[in-house]
């Protein structure tokens, strides 16, 4: 990456697991988002077209020359090689377009270029390829940084009370009930969530975004709803072309195992960010957008940080500055973590053993019983 993108979270920034599990101060902030972006290098908000391009387009080569040679090689492989070179082209090749998923996602925060027709058409294609309604999610999307840590108003990933919880919670609450419900999460979580709003925001009718009725949606954007369905016919018709010519196996294989990684790693790090034990929730009577904001975390996966673009490591500087290039997002971050103090979330937990922590201890909220603040929930997992 360029001058921002190639500093890292400092090691002493890597709190140990029982650091990281303290939980994070619910008060106002003795700082104002104001002195955050004066602490932010004034070039970090500046996006650039042709940089912004040079990612996007290194992650398609990348792409394209994993696909040639799986289409091209893989064949000639003796049969015991290739039983372990096509799971390893889908892992590669998962792990590069969702690279490609996170530059569309910044195409939707207007953070791709100073061209909001440009990062609406970048977006439209790139996501619609991935079989994402751009604009659909592009709009629920917004209103989840709008609403972060809100109890009633976010978007996704939105916690239970206890008296929520069904009543087959607690034979669930054990390693194989976890388990099933990671493999679910993780596999059918995203489509799920697209057509029928599991685990989002409650509303009043079909909250599906495919439907450009749907309550999710005003008036004035229900037609960008039926443009991001086109594009997603456009695609699926593409698909039914190449399956026609080439078979179902070999469209399965090049791009349907690929594009289920994309959507498990879209979960697991949309689930990470926003599911901590040291994080709070708010309801309406505490809430407010600046401390919903800091209430994510950062978390490392290693190489792939770069690989997804920092969104791993940088969401808590994202959800206070979306419309930031990724590019400068490592850099911001450390601009700001002094700053941020203790409202400041990383957790370096190996991811695995977190998403099975966060599983485990993360299971519905409940008001806050140390102090005063009754609008401030904690998660809990004692059923």
């Amino acid at each position: 990456m360029g001058a921002g993108g190639r500093m890292s979270v400092p090691t002493s920034s890597k709190k140990s697991e029982t650091d990281g599990l303290k939980r994070v101060p619910c008060e106002t902030p003795p700082f104002t988002l104001g002195e955050l972006k004066k602490a932010i290098p004034p070039h970090c908000f500046k996006r650039s077209i042709p940089r912004s391009f040079s990612y996007l387009i290194w992650d398609i080569i990348i792409a394209s020359c994993f696909y040639y040679v799986a289409t091209n090689y893989f064949s000639l492989l003796p049969q015991p090689l290739s039983y372990l070179a096509w799971p390893l082209y889908w892992v590669c090749q998962g792990c590069v377009l969702t690279g490609v998923w996170v530059i569309a996602h910044e195409c939707g925060h207007h953070a791709f270029s100073d061209y909001q027709w440009l990062d609406d058409t970048v977006g439209l294609i790139f996501h619609s390829f991935l079989l994402v309604p751009y604009f659909s999610w592009k709009y629920s999307h917004r209103r989840h940084h709008s609403n972060t840590g809100s109890l009633e108003r976010d978007e996704v990933f939105v916690p239970k009370q206890k008296s929520a919880i069904k009543w087959y919670g607690k034979y669930l609450n054990n390693p194989l009930g976890r388990t099933v419900m990671l493999i679910v999460q993780f596999t059918l979580g995203w489509p799920l969530y697209l057509a029928f709003n599991v685990s989002g925001r409650p509303y009043d009718g079909f909250a599906c975004h495919f439907h450009p009725n749907a309550p999710i949606y005003n008036d004035r954007e229900r037609l960008q709803i039926y443009i991001s369905d086109a594009g997603i016919l456009a695609v699926c018709y593409g698909l039914y072309r190449y399956a026609a010519a080439q078979g179902m196996a070999s469209m399965l294989c090049v791009y349907g195992v690929p594009l289920l990684i994309v959507n498990g790693f879209l979960v697991l790090i949309t689930y990470l960010q926003h599911t901590h034990p040291s994080l709070p929730h708010y309801d309406s009577s505490e809430w407010d957008w600046f401390r919903g904001a800091l209430a994510t975390v950062d978390r490392d996966y290693g190489i792939l940080n770069k690989v997804f673009h920092n969104i791993t490591d940088t969401h808590v500087a994202h959800h206070l500055f979306s419309t930031m290039p990724h590019y400068h997002a490592m850099e911001a971050t450390k601009a700001i973590k002094p700053i941020l103090g203790d409202y400041y979330q990383f957790d370096g937990t190996p991811v695995f053993k977190a998403m099975w922590r966060e599983a485990k201890e993360c299971i519905y909220v409940e008001p806050d019983r140390e102090g005063d603040k009754k609008g401030v929930f904690w998660y809990n997992n004692k059923l």
